[in-house]
């Protein structure tokens, strides 16, 4: 089960400007090549801030001067490694209050940029492709489970399982593991087992349960 990284949504990219690139100049580039912000780089090609279309309409309105990208971006900038999973840049992303991450190799030099619509082409996956996941890598691969024995419905995300496991403790792995699938938004739990494991022998309910991913 290989799961989608920030090197294979994030967008390679050659657009970024200077220190001293000029307000006008960071206004062409955003408009020629339809983009909301750029990294700003240092000589070394390492990202120091990131000025977007809110930071130029802020200092346009301030109207002092003619600034340049060290007068306009946010800094310091906050950024990912290309091998982070989606789950972890949308928390730095919700961490740090951004909707962009510049991506940067071993030397903390610029390779890409990733944005929250890049995270969100996660959800975009097809029902089909989520279910045979499931079905083919995660209850028979790993958990070696028999497939006639389970049924995993997906609908825009919403993966429903049922059937019965060999045993209780099964259960929570079963639904971490599906959770963590790209592009499952959520998981019903319509389980159940033949022979309870667990150390407090409690039985589990049978009306269905509703987990959330993390």
């Amino acid at each position: 089960m290989r799961h989608r990284s920030v090197a294979d949504l994030m967008t390679p990219t050659a657009v970024s400007v200077q220190r001293g690139t000029a307000f006008k100049e960071i206004t062409r580039l955003l408009d020629e090549f339809g983009i909301t912000a750029v990294p700003v780089l240092d000589d070394d090609r390492h990202p120091v801030g990131i000025v977007s279309e809110a930071d130029l309409l802020r200092r346009r309105n301030a109207g002092s001067g003619t600034p340049t990208a060290v007068d306009l971006m946010s800094s310091p900038a906050i950024t990912a490694r290309p091998d982070w999973s989606a789950v972890r840049a949308a928390r730095v992303m919700e961490k740090h209050r951004v909707k962009r991450l510049p991506v940067v190799d071993a030397d903390d030099r610029l390779i890409g940029i990733v944005a929250r619509s890049d995270l969100l082409q996660l959800f975009l996956r097809r029902d089909h492709a989520i279910q045979e996941e499931i079905l083919e890598d995660v209850l028979t691969g790993a958990l070696r489970l028999s497939p006639s024995a389970l049924t995993v419905e997906v609908a825009d995300g919403l993966v429903t399982l049922s059937g019965t496991v060999p045993r209780s403790s099964l259960l929570p792995v079963i639904l971490r593991m599906c959770q963590s699938v790209d592009g499952v938004v959520d998981v019903i739990d319509r389980l159940d087992y033949e022979r309870d494991d667990l150390s407090d022998g409690h039985k589990r309910a049978q009306d269905g349960r509703r987990t959330q991913p993390e």
